[in-house]
């Protein structure tokens, strides 16, 4: 029921190859040296006391910025800011966020609260935001035709953040409530990601449209992927604990898919998570395997192939440069088809 790895695109170490010097640029550029320390921790470039480690993410959002870019002028260079500053967009809202949901590894390490105190993440989440801004204002005219889509798409991501917490004390959730909520958290972000270096590039509006709906659709299945991987994920691979969403009690797509169903696994699966979230290892084995029986993982599975299937079809018709849009496309693949 897990998915099958493949292969990382090529494209995503050569663009990790073009940005992370610009990155790392931009961190040093704080002017506090705690914030770049925490900064650092998060990214995965050092360790609590500043020694260098190697414990990155994928960089997708950068990768899809700077092909985006690429899509419509051959060139990277356009893309390089643009992906700066999603990048720590992103690094900004998952700082925050693991204060929030309280989620203590990342990445198979401590979260950034745990090792320096809530209110040194938090302050550095909001270092790393300002400094996103920077980043685009730095480069003129190209950055302020882009900045509108950053910022929106943080509104987008915060209002997101919110509806998550407002649901979690929610006795009865639905569906497409849930849906809409990963979209602002996920999916607005990876529709800038995909569109930012375009606009940044001058790129005619109706691409730069299509390209934010590849984004918002590839978000979409992103999560849902994600989604099953926090109730059966291998924790080895994805650095979280095992069934790690059905341990917090989130009502995640999977977790409201399953109570939604109306089987005796989904009746059985409310009664259980009505007492609250699983405490015991016993009741987080039965609650995963409820999930389990329910069908929701496959219709997860089911609908991230065909939101994916809808986000790969926006780059037909558009005139790209045909090595970018194969890209793209193979970027959109290997996030969905991921077991980490």
């Amino acid at each position: 029921m897990t998915r099958s790895a493949i292969q990382a695109p090529e494209a995503l170490s050569r663009i990790k190859g073009l940005v992370d010097p610009a990155m790392r640029a931009a961190v040093a550029a704080l002017s506090d040296e705690t914030m770049r320390l925490i900064a650092g921790y998060q990214l995965g470039w050092n360790d609590k006391d500043g020694r260098a480690s190697d414990a990155g993410g994928k960089a997708i959002r950068p990768a899809l910025a700077v092909l985006s870019a690429e899509a419509v002028t051959g060139v990277p260079d356009g893309g390089i800011a643009p992906a700066v500053a999603v990048e720590l967009v992103h690094n900004f809202s998952l700082l925050h966020d693991d204060v929030m949901d309280r989620d203590v590894e990342r990445r198979h390490r401590p979260t950034g609260w745990v090792v320096f105190g809530e209110g040194q993440a938090i302050l550095a989440g909001n270092a790393m935001l300002t400094r996103a801004v920077e980043v685009l204002m730095e480069t003129g005219e190209s950055g302020l035709r882009s900045l509108p889509c950053l910022l929106a798409a943080t509104q987008v991501l915060i209002s997101g953040q919110s509806r998550d917490l407002s649901l979690e004390g929610r006795e009865t959730v639905t569906l497409d409530e849930v849906i809409d909520m990963e979209g602002g958290k996920t999916a607005a972000l990876l529709a800038c990601s995909s569109s930012i270096g375009a606009l940044a590039a001058g790129g005619d509006g109706a691409v730069v449209k299509a390209l934010e709906t590849f984004g918002w659709e590839l978000g979409i299945a992103f999560q849902l992927v994600d989604d099953v991987l926090g109730v059966i994920g291998d924790p080895a691979k994805t650095g979280k604990s095992s069934s790690s969403d059905v341990r917090a009690g989130k009502r995640s797509s999977v977790v409201v898919a399953a109570l939604s169903n109306g089987g005796t696994a989904g009746e059985q699966l409310a009664e259980l998570l009505a007492k609250g979230a699983p405490s015991v290892e016993e009741d987080v084995t039965l609650a995963t395997k409820l999930v389990v029986d329910s069908g929701a993982i496959e219709w997860a599975n089911t609908e991230a192939d065909a939101r994916l299937q809808k986000a790969v079809d926006q780059l037909g018709s558009l005139g790209l440069q045909e090595s970018s849009a194969a890209d793209l496309a193979a970027v959109a693949t290997y996030v969905v088809n991921r077991d980490r």
